[in-house]
């Protein structure tokens, strides 16, 4: 049996394990940060915790006689795809990204790109006053010093401080739809959005209802992967590579 290691927790890593367990000759384990209470499990073996840096994932490829390593993560999750691709590069394991395209802007977007999360809250007041976060509980920080902007937070657990002060969190989870979002947008007055570029259909929607309204949208890039990394776009093209 060989033995695949999937970095998950997006949607397109429960994907590609559950299209994995069904090949014969392959071992399936996927890896959980952790960092939500109660995470859609995918199929296969799942392991949950930080592997204590580039290193100890290294030791752990090599102590489970790991054959392919997926970083199937966020494509804003830094820090374990750069610990990945050193830990894969150490134990000559090979390494396969996962991510889903960026998102591209078309006739009738508002588009403005920055190139971090403290970027995008130097420009919030020069845009709207009611805004709506979709950046993820890990970066609210970024917008603690924001002034003269309420800020609408969504999250799929309750962020920790530091937190801005005018701030309303939505404890939801998604795939969103146009109506659920309209709704939100009309209800809490949204007049600015920003977002990552994390790419992937299931937060579309909120691009989508910005654009019928002629609202700006705030950006962030998503860095690189990390170099010398295979990058595939679908998780149909990851099951491919490993064939």
């Amino acid at each position: 049996m060989k033995h695949v290691l999937i970095l998950g927790g997006t949607t397109e890593a429960r994907q590609l394990a559950a299209a994995l367990v069904e090949l014969p000759g392959l071992r399936v384990t996927s890896s959980l940060a952790g960092r939500v209470a109660e995470p859609r499990l995918p199929a296969g073996e799942v392991r949950v915790g930080g592997f204590g840096g580039a290193a100890g994932l290294a030791d752990w490829l090599r102590e489970h006689g790991v054959h392919t390593l997926i970083d199937a993560t966020h494509p804003f999750a830094q820090v374990i795809s750069r610990n990945a691709a050193q830990a894969a590069a150490s134990v000559h394991t090979p390494l396969l990204a996962l991510r889903r395209p960026s998102w591209v802007p078309v006739p009738g977007d508002d588009w403005h790109p920055v190139e971090s999360l403290a970027a995008a809250a130097e420009l919030l007041p020069r845009l709207g006053r009611r805004a709506l976060l979709t950046t993820g509980r890990l970066g609210l920080g970024e917008f603690a010093g924001v002034r003269g902007v309420h800020l609408v937070a969504r999250s799929v657990e309750h962020p920790d401080p530091p937190l801005p002060p005018d701030l309303t969190v939505l404890l939801e989870r998604g795939p969103f739809t146009l109506d659920g979002e309209r709704a939100v947008f009309r209800e809490h007055r949204i007049d600015l959005l920003v977002t990552k570029d994390s790419g992937g259909a299931a937060t579309t929607p909120k691009l989508a209802v910005a654009r019928e309204l002629g609202l700006p949208v705030v950006v962030v890039q998503r860095p690189a992967a990390p170099e010398g990394v295979r990058v595939v776009g679908t998780v149909a093209e990851a099951v491919a590579a490993l064939r």
